[in-house]
Order: C-alpha cells, then structure tokens, then sequence
C-alpha cells in the first residue's frame, strides 16, 4: 500500500525545517549569531532565502525552533486535563519538563549565545509574554476553571516566569519548589467569577 502524497509532502516539510534549524545553530554557535545571516543559513541548508522565510518568520525564530511545540505543550497541560485534576499542578509538571530540557548540558552553549544577543533576548521574551498569553486563554476557555480574566492572566505570567527563574536558577528544582508553593497559594486565593 503506497503512502499518500500529504503524508510525504509533510514529512518532507518537516525535515527541511529541521534541516534548516539545525544547520543555522550549527552556524550560529561556530560563527556567533550576528555574523551569521539568513543567505548564509539559506546557502548551507541548500535551500532558498524564500524556503527559510517559508518556515521561519525571523533570523531569532531560527534559535527558538521549538517555540510552537513548547507553547502547545504548556496549553495542552491546561486543556489535556484529567476531568477535576487540579490546574496548578498540571502546569508544573509541563514547567518541569520545559526546565529539564532547557538547563541540559547541551542547551548551555544556546542559552549563552542568547543571553549575549540583545536581539535574542527581546525575542525569547516577548516568546514567554505569548505563551503566557496561550496559558491564560486555555485557562478562561476551560468551564471548570470560572476565574477572571485578570486571574487566568497572572497565574499563567507567573508559571512563565517560573520557568525562566528555574532555568536561570544554580538549583533549578528547588527554584520549581520554591515558585510553585507561591503559584499554588495565589491560585487557591483567586475566588471564581459568580455566573
């Protein structure tokens, strides 16, 4: 049985982005992230400047490859919820996962070219801004969960920001501890919204 031609033509898809976001951080990381530019990105990959646009929107989107399926993974925690299962701790366990990947020997050489990047800073910010934003929205959609806007918007700034103080942090569980116990306390004192 032959496979259908969306199936190959997604497949194909993904690994040329995948071939496209690992030859630009090879780059990125051998040269440093300004003296690389998307011709060069484009020329190595042997693609088209217009075939990295097609999947990238920005040279800083090129670092950030897994944005979408972090984003995802985090609305997914809130949505994929066991009926009743508690919200907060639901977020931490995706938060925990994101920690361990992201503090991984291997991510240490990323994480030192974005912190030197003010370009690649401002963008992982305004990254963790939009996935606060995906989190909350999850949060207000969800009948189980009738708390107000302001409420589902400042937990999920708050499990943003604990990851990124967990992965900044020397002990990365202690911080999860630490944040999550103040996460849990703010959650239990949001009274829901009378419908």
């Amino acid at each position: 049985m032959t496979e259908p031609q969306s199936g190959r033509r997604e497949r194909k898809k993904a690994a040329t982005r995948q071939n496209i976001a690992e030859t630009a951080l090879r780059l990125f990381l051998d040269r440093g992230y300004d003296a690389v530019g998307i011709r060069d990105v484009a020329a190595e990959a042997d693609v088209a400047v217009t075939t990295v646009f097609s999947h990238f929107a920005s040279k800083e989107a090129l670092v950030f490859e897994q944005d979408q399926d972090f984003e995802q993974r985090l609305t997914r925690a809130v949505t994929d919820r066991a009926p009743h299962e508690p919200l907060v701790p639901a977020l931490r366990h995706e938060i925990e996962a994101l920690v361990r990947h992201c503090t991984a020997d291997s991510a240490a050489p990323i994480w030192q070219m974005i912190e030197s990047s003010p370009a690649l800073r401002k963008y992982e910010e305004s990254m963790r801004l939009r996935h606060a934003e995906s989190i909350a929205a999850a949060i207000a959609d969800d009948p189980e969960l009738p708390y107000s806007t302001t409420a589902c918007r400042t937990i999920a700034r708050f499990v943003i920001d604990a990851f990124a103080l967990a992965r900044e942090a020397a002990d990365p569980d202690s911080a999860l501890d630490e944040t999550f116990r103040m996460i849990d306390a703010a959650w239990a004192a949001c009274r829901p919204v009378a419908t």
